[in-house]
């Protein structure tokens, strides 16, 4: 078995957290940020269990870039 390592953002919504995989748009949720990174851990296996590989190419983007962004307003 190998493994790969993939970005999870997780962020704040009303009482919990969610967790998005943004390489393979996969997200799951939690009330803590560990209970969302680790449900989005299982969401991620379980997709790539069950995806054909097909999928997971068309899903797959190979290179995700997190940065930040300053916007004028007002």
């Amino acid at each position: 078995m190998t493994t790969r390592t993939f970005t999870a953002l997780v962020q704040r919504e009303g009482d919990g957290w969610v967790a998005l995989c943004p390489e393979l748009d996969v997200a799951s949720q939690g009330e803590s940020i560990e209970e969302a990174r680790a449900n989005l851990r299982k969401a991620v296996e379980l997709f790539l269990e069950t995806a054909s590989d097909s999928e997971v190419q068309q899903r797959l983007h190979s290179e995700t870039y997190l940065t930040s962004l300053e916007v004028e307003v007002g």
